[in-house]
């Protein structure tokens, strides 16, 4: 029963802790005491050791562990062609703190450049995955993302530089379960109304012609900003939509916690070859979940959905930012291994 293609038993969402190297070397180049070229041969040397670290502990795929950014959506999106980088006067409120003040927006007609920077990222990342054998793991936001904050071109461009697993992010579909977030998005004038029936219409859209060969997931983030975080509410509100109207090959659902509600909604996945990469383990705190409680979460989620189409990993990254969660390196090791090691006990090695 185990996969032998993404999403695999034993996953990851994507981000991982940003080692002491490329946290020197980016204060450094803040400081003018380094080149942009001296940081980039810091990331290369990082991304490689943490591709191979992935492989050891059991994984099948591997991340650049997002190292090379210092938000996992902006990075992305202030490179397409009609968007920019901004400083406004507050940040992203998360619970209890805000992040730095750094936001996105629409200048001009949106586009996907050819020379985007993550291309070239990517193929660095699948070169060294390959020596490593494991597959290779983009990981870009949703183009839902930008809408509610406020392609088709990047999907094909990502395919062509050899990208066979590609996850959109997406925090959109847990504002729309969260009945704050809904009022905060009617205070700002915006009607969030039918807005997961028009999301659902542009994934669809842009994912409409991916090759057979390649493997188009989504990772629901409730918000992930140093160990604290945005959204509330169960999957009930979005979940039929979502998981029988988007027509992703797999789902990583955050249940690390009451504010995700029950898996009653996971009665919705489409019996065949979906599959929900059920998040049960927190990358939040460094405190190991114990394996029989991981097993019992996994039997409860199998009263919804067949075990056959489940599969584990963390809720979320262990660094949506360049900041990272309260824990420590070890720590996340000790996590992803433990999904290895349940992922083998129940669905076999």
């Amino acid at each position: 029963m185990q996969r032998t293609k993404a999403p695999f038993r034993a996953d990851e969402v994507g981000s991982l802790l940003r080692p002491p190297r490329i946290k020197e070397a980016r204060a450094k180049l803040e400081k003018g005491e380094i080149t942009a070229e001296d940081l980039r041969k810091a990331e290369d040397l990082e991304i490689e050791k943490v591709v191979h670290r992935q492989a050891s502990i059991g994984l099948k795929l591997a991340t650049d562990g997002e190292f090379r950014r210092s938000w996992w959506h902006f990075d992305f999106l202030s490179h397409l062609t009609g968007c920019e980088l901004y400083h406004p006067d507050q940040g992203i409120q998360f619970a209890g703190v805000q992040t730095r003040h750094d936001a996105i927006r629409v200048i001009g007609k949106l586009d996907f450049s050819d020379n985007h920077p993550m291309l070239d990222h990517f193929r660095f990342l699948k070169k060294h995955c390959d020596t490593a054998h494991v597959a290779a793991k983009m990981t870009i936001p949703s183009p839902a993302v930008l809408h509610f904050r406020g392609g088709r071109k990047a999907v094909k461009a990502f395919y062509d530089a050899g990208c066979r697993y590609l996850q959109f992010d997406d925090t959109v579909w847990a504002y729309l379960c969260s009945q704050e977030e809904l009022q905060k998005a009617r205070e700002r004038g915006d009607n969030p109304d039918g807005l997961q029936e028009i999301y659902a219409r542009i994934i669809n859209y842009a994912i409409a012609d991916r090759p057979a060969d390649m493997v188009i997931t989504t990772h629901v983030c409730r918000g992930n900003f140093r160990s604290t975080w945005i959204s509330s509410g169960g999957y009930e509100p979005v979940a039929e939509t979502m998981l029988a109207g988007t027509n992703y090959d797999g789902y990583f659902l955050e249940y690390d916690s009451d504010r995700a509600g029950g898996f009653e909604p996971l009665r919705y996945l489409p019996k065949g070859n979906k599959i929900v990469v059920v998040g049960v383990i927190t990358s939040k705190f460094g405190e190991l979940e114990k394996k029989d409680d991981i097993k019992r979460r996994l039997d409860e989620a199998a009263k919804f959905a067949p075990l056959d189409q489940l599969a584990l990993s963390p809720q979320c990254g262990f660094a949506s930012t360049e900041e990272g969660n309260i824990l420590s390196e070890e720590e996340q090791w000790a996590k992803l291994k433990l999904a290895v090691d349940v992922a083998g006990e129940v669905w076999g090695k």
